[in-house]
């Protein structure tokens, strides 16, 4: 048996998770970041053995066939359909692997992304790696979930060891929003102590959206009151006083951006979305 024969043949070491929703395209060019891992024409000696799950929650035969004539080796398993939360859970009861590496369908890995995982996969519990903008930001009112100095887990870029994440439980499901899922679980490891290392160098690169309107606001204030029930040591963090500094920090950001991209465009709606967040996110946690 040959290098790349003993290679495909091997445990997979890391299991990508990637939950998805109607996002094709998106989905097909994170694909692509993962290819040289998994196309044996284009593996390289010492790339590290994967596996790829994709759990779709629109349970599309048409998405299934596409990856099945496009990727074949990429798993395909239709996820649960209870929100982003439960679909990385159901991706990640699906893994071999003895670590489990989350990224969105909209992201896309660069290169070298598993490999850094790999080099410092014996020094740690939890990875985090750096998520970056992609492209410029357009309009004031988009949001993108950077974290080039670690500390935050986003979802969109870590990885855990899979007896770990089983023994945490997991993504916590019972949020309202599609939101605080990553925090809240950051909390959890934080707690149990787990050793954990940020690594500039596992890079991915996700895109600006712009912001979910004032219904999801109002999602994820409930969310965070659910946060804080949890964890009610964090509640200081969510008081009127800081919800004040938030909102002023984010029009000073605001301001300063609109002067270096050299626009106004979603202006008044990220200002009034600032000051919405900030005092549904003051009543949903007093009211807890």
């Amino acid at each position: 048996m040959d290098h790349l024969q003993a290679a495909s043949a091997a445990s997979p070491k890391f299991s990508v998770v990637i939950p998805t929703y109607r996002r094709h395209q998106q989905l097909c060019e994170c694909l692509d970041g993962l290819a040289l891992y998994l196309d044996v024409d284009a593996r390289r000696p010492q790339v590290p053995v994967i596996e790829v799950i994709v759990s779709d929650d629109a349970h599309e035969e048409e998405l299934r066939l596409l990856l099945q004539q496009l990727y074949p080796w990429c798993s395909y398993v239709q996820g649960p359909r209870r929100g982003p939360a439960a679909n990385r859970n159901h991706g990640a009861s699906q893994a071999s692997g003895a670590w489990l590496v989350f990224t969105d369908d909209d992201c896309l890995p660069q290169p070298g992304w598993i490999e850094a995982y790999d080099q410092l996969a014996d020094q740690c519990d939890v990875m985090e790696g750096q998520t970056s903008a992609l492209d410029s930001r357009t309009r004031l009112d988009q949001e993108c979930p950077i974290n080039e100095t670690g500390g935050y887990l986003w979802s969109c870029n870590f990885a855990i060891r899979c007896e770990l994440f089983l023994q945490l439980g997991g993504f916590n499901e019972n949020f309202p929003a599609a939101a605080m899922e990553d925090v809240e679980l950051n909390r959890r490891i934080v707690k149990a102590g787990l050793r954990r290392l940020f690594l500039p160098s596992a890079q991915v690169k996700h895109p600006w959206r712009r912001r979910k309107g004032r219904s999801f606001v109002r999602a994820k204030a409930s969310s965070i009151a659910t946060y804080v029930s949890l964890h009610p040591e964090t509640a200081p963090s969510f008081s009127s006083s800081v919800q004040i500094l938030n909102v002023l920090r984010s029009l000073k950001s605001t301001f300063t951006t609109a002067v270096s991209i050299a626009t106004v465009q979603g202006l008044s709606r990220q200002v009034a979305l600032d000051i919405y967040a900030a005092v549904a996110t003051w009543k949903a946690v007093g009211r807890r």
